[in-house]
């Protein structure tokens, strides 16, 4: 019993000290200062004016996995806000890091972009990430008008899960991704997830003009089921995974990853769709895609995803790399 009573003892004086120590931890920039601070970045880029932003001295700028200068790229090249209201924020001050996914205008084009932001310990842009998607068609920006209503929505606290589950459910949409399987994920029934504004999960069997085919099939399913059809089989490996921004007022997971596409095989088998026992990949060449994925978590299941990604050469280097 003595020895109980001291692990006990022990145990209590840890659990009273974990609170100083997550605040210790902690950013002095909170939450609010976080956003306050991608959205003023945001429109450093409209103005060109890296030179408002607090930088750290040895701050890396990297877009589209080349390194860039302060006030280089997109700041040279975003010209104005998109949609108002299409921004979504997803702010972490234990890791001070911060995601914007927001449209914006580039010339006269809009264009959906990525910002990530890493402060160091007293509060400067120590890293600073881009990844800019072009070429929207009228259907993609159909979808980037606004986000959907319950991404940015506070999780009730009955269904809010901590910052480490929520970490953990956003790695674990790339592993399942990856090997094929929606068993290394919990991903919800009603998850749907919109990629560079097309809604590729949950889509409806089929559009108008478009016949019956395993395509429309396979969009209409949810994202677990999909990854179960064996559809996926063509991603060669997601490397430079980065899950480190978790926002648990919204359940928000900022994730960014890097796909490898070698495209050797022309047909991939699926499994348990009715209007086919393959998929055709013949008429794509091998490529890379540098992404985004927000994931919207509450209840310990990924409920939503909102993703950006863009085409790069095949094996291209890695910005940030592991």
């Amino acid at each position: 019993m003595r020895k109980l009573t001291g692990l006990l003892l022990a145990g209590a004086a840890v659990a009273a000290s974990a609170p100083a120590q997550a605040d210790h931890h902690e950013s002095a920039c909170d939450r609010q200062c976080l956003i306050d601070l991608s959205d003023a970045y945001a429109n450093a880029l409209i103005a060109d004016n890296a030179s408002s932003l607090p930088w750290a001295d040895d701050a890396v700028i990297m877009e589209a996995l080349a390194p860039i200068g302060a006030g280089e790229g997109a700041f040279d090249t975003i010209t104005g806000d998109g949609s108002d209201d299409f921004a979504v924020h997803v702010a972490d001050p234990v890791s001070k890091q911060v995601g914007l996914l927001k449209m914006m205008v580039e010339g006269e084009t809009p264009v959906l972009v990525g910002i990530r932001l890493q402060l160091n310990e007293a509060g400067a842009i120590e890293e600073a990430e881009h990844l800019i998607a072009r070429d929207l068609s009228e259907r993609q920006l159909a979808n980037l008008q606004a986000p959907r209503p319950g991404l940015q929505r506070k999780v009730p606290e009955l269904y809010a899960d901590s910052r480490g589950r929520l970490l953990w459910l956003g790695e674990s949409y790339y592993d399942a991704l990856d090997s094929n399987n929606s068993k290394f994920s919990n991903m919800a029934d009603d998850c749907v997830r919109h990629e560079n504004g097309i809604q590729t999960a949950r889509n409806g069997f089929t559009r108008p003009g478009m016949e019956e085919s395993e395509l429309s099939y396979l969009g209409g399913l949810g994202c677990a089921a999909q990854m179960d059809t064996n559809m996926w089989e063509y991603i060669d490996t997601i490397e430079n995974r980065r899950v480190e921004i978790a926002d648990t007022a919204t359940g928000l997971v900022w994730g960014m990853s890097h796909f490898h596409h070698d495209m050797a095989e022309n047909t991939i088998p699926l499994i348990g769709v009715p209007f086919a026992t393959e998929r055709d990949m013949s008429r794509f060449n091998a490529f890379d895609m540098p992404a985004i994925h927000i994931y919207k978590i509450w209840g310990g299941a990924i409920h939503e995803i909102e993703a950006l990604g863009i085409v790069a050469p095949y094996q291209s280097e890695h910005s940030f790399a592991d």
